[in-house]
């Protein structure tokens, strides 16, 4: 005996095109887009990952240095701060550094590498380019390694390749200390000329000044460019390999020079590229200011060209930096 079916257990019928729901009508904001952007700027709001005007965002990166500076400083600290020697590493790490140089290349190859003291030369010369080097591959990873903390707060992007490079700078305080030191003792070994303190010392301040700018400079640009590609930080350690041998850390430019196998007229332009390129020149001033060579003697066109340098890729680093704004964290 079959059950009846009730109207409830019936499958429904479709509902014809007349009767179907139709959806509702847009959500139409009872003000206008001008008075929406009023109201939230009485409110002192903001679009996020809007690139604000150049004036603006300087104005308010100025304002952070505080800020820029007390992460610098951490960071620094933070670095050995796991290890069981603590700080005592960052006055470690350059007497070790400086003692392999000084035994590989000052003793037991004795070369002197048309210098008068080719311990000081190649000291000076690892240690700067040390400062330089680590302020591009530290400027490459300032943005593209912190993509969660570039989504999470609003502040100028400028912040972190800045606090990079001062970061570096406090790290390399207890280096030059090492690196001066080194450089006086090196006069004491046979076959050496003495170093002695004079005031010229006095303008190392200002030429490791120079080189910090010039390093921001360059990290702004590292920052931007791997940001956008990031392959480019797989090839900058062949890059900064090429660069070290082109400015004369190891060896002196005149060197290289004499030994290519082109006409002298080419040999002069070679060699006037490769002597006042930005890391040569910094390199000389380091120089000139504690070695007192024949080879390297204060030169008024050296220091110009220094604070060129810094100045031209401090601007125009920032610049492109600050272009790109709105799509660090994005990308």
């Amino acid at each position: 005996m079959s059950t009846p079916t009730t109207d409830a257990a019936a499958p429904a019928k479709p509902a014809a095109s007349g009767d179907a729901k139709k959806p509702p009508p847009p959500l139409v904001p009872g003000t206008t887009s001008a008075e929406r952007l009023a109201l939230a700027k009485k409110y002192g709001l903001r679009p996020l990952n809007v690139r604000p005007p150049l004036g603006e965002y300087i104005r308010d990166l100025t304002g952070r240095w505080a800020f820029i500076r007390v992460l610098a400083t951490s960071t620094a600290y933070a670095k050995n701060q796991n290890n069981y020697l603590g700080q005592l590493w960052a006055v470690l790490n350059p007497i070790l550094n400086a003692t392999v140089y000084v035994l590989i290349f000052g003793i037991l190859l004795g070369l002197n590498r048309g210098v008068d003291n080719s311990i000081a030369f190649i000291v000076i010369g690892v240690f700067m380019y040390r400062f330089i080097e680590s302020s591009v591959t530290g400027g490459a990873k300032s943005i593209s390694g912190k993509t969660q903390l570039l989504r999470s707060l609003h502040f100028p992007r400028a912040v972190l390749p800045m606090s990079t490079v001062l970061s570096l700078l406090t790290t390399l305080l207890p280096a030059i200390v090492v690196m001066c030191i080194v450089s006086l003792l090196s006069g004491l070994l046979p076959g050496y000329a003495m170093i002695h303190i004079t005031w010229w010392w006095l303008l190392l301040p200002a030429a490791v000044a120079l080189m910090w700018i010039f390093n921001t400079g360059l990290a702004f640009f590292m920052a931007r460019y791997v940001a956008t590609t990031p392959d480019i930080e797989n090839v900058l350690p062949f890059i900064m390999r090429v660069v070290m041998y082109a400015s004369g850390v190891i060896f002196p430019l005149a060197a290289y020079v004499e030994k290519m196998d082109i006409p002298e007229t080419s040999k002069a332009v070679v060699g006037g590229i490769l002597e006042y390129q930005p890391v040569a020149v910094y390199l000389y001033l380091v120089r000139s200011v504690l070695m007192q060579e024949e080879q390297f003697p204060p030169s008024g066109l050296m220091w110009a060209l220094g604070a060129a340098w810094a100045v031209v890729f401090f601007v125009i680093g920032f610049i492109v930096f600050w272009r790109g704004e709105e799509r660090y964290g994005r990308d």
